[in-house]
This record gives structure tokens, sequence and C-alpha cells, in this order.
């Protein structure tokens, strides 16, 4: 039986033992960079502001005095569901920072270890709209501008009294896909 000699790497003895070393000392680092991670998120009222941390821990919270008008069971609720968003917000920036610091393959490599996968690659996450969703959307924004230009440019020519919202038609008939990306 013959050993094939393969070589590790591309240096010498000392560059792999720097290298080797700088890994662990970035690993070393993943727990400070998980404990400055956090992630703020708030209910769509506005009563309720949480920040948490990338391991959970509350670190603010804010409730507006009409919070106290849900009741304890839809307030208990809705606590844990602003949590958990601040919760994947704190988690995916501290994936990030450790990405930055060690590399995309060790970070996916330390999701899997750690069992909490980052949630921008979880599959079962909102992704927001399709790209057919938000062409339909903007089709029907820019079909209702043009109904109600439409409409001012026929009251003001009937002599009745025009759309006052005057430089307000200009941001309401702004298309962002006008924009061009070369630029």
């Amino acid at each position: 039986m013959t050993i094939e000699h393969v070589p590790v790497g591309g240096g010498s003895t000392k560059d792999l033992i720097a290298q080797a070393r700088a890994r662990q000392d970035a690993l070393a680092s993943v727990d400070a960079l998980m404990a400055q991670a956090t992630g703020t998120a708030h209910d769509v009222d506005d009563t309720i502001e949480l920040t948490v941390d990338a391991r959970g821990k509350l670190l603010r919270l804010w409730l507006a005095p009409a919070a106290a008008n849900w009741g304890p069971d839809r307030l208990g609720s809705l606590l844990v569901e602003v949590a958990q968003v601040a919760m994947r917000e704190a988690v995916q920036a501290s994936y990030n920072m450790v990405a930055l610091r060690l590399g995309e393959d060790m970070t996916y490599l330390i999701e899997q270890l750690s069992g909490m996968p980052a949630p921008a690659r979880d599959p079962q996450a909102d992704t927001g709209i399709t790209v057919e969703e938000f062409q339909r959307r903007r089709e029907e924004r820019l079909r209702e501008t043009e109904r109600r230009t439409s409409g001012a440019a026929s009251r003001s020519r009937a002599g009745g009294p025009a759309d006052d919202a005057g430089e307000d038609d200009d941001l309401d008939s702004f298309d962002p896909a006008t924009l061009r990306s070369d630029r």
C-alpha cells in the first residue's frame, strides 16, 4: 500500500500555522459578534417596540399607553410576535458580521452546527412580493394616477375646481422602474 502525499495548502508550515491561528481567533470572536448584533421591531400600530440580541435577550422594550387597551392575552401574543421578528433581524445581522470575518462557507457551517439557519436562507420565510405582484401593483398605481390626472384636467376644462395637489401629482406618478441602473 502506498501513501500519496498531498500538499495541504499553498504555503510554508509557518503560513499554515498562522492561517490556523487566525481562523481560531476568528471563531473565538463569533460569540462576541453574536452578542453585538441586535434587532429591533415594532407592531403595525406602533404601540410596541423592542430590541433583542441574537440570542434573544431583551435589551429594550417600549410600550405606548395605547398598548394597555389590547388586554393581557392579545398584548402577550403581540409581544411574542414582535420579539420573533426582532430576533430574526438580530440573527441575520450576526450572521452578516460573521460572514465578513470568516467568509460565507464558515458562516454556513456555523448555521448548520447551531441549528439556527440565517433568516435570509429560510425557505419558509416571507420573501416579500413576487416580481409579477410588483408589476401588477405598479400598473394599478399608474392607471389610478392617470385616471385622477385625466379627471382633474376635465374638471379644470369644465370650469370646476382643479385638483389642489399640484406638486404632489409628481410624486404620485413617479415610477421607480424608470430609473436607469447603469448610471
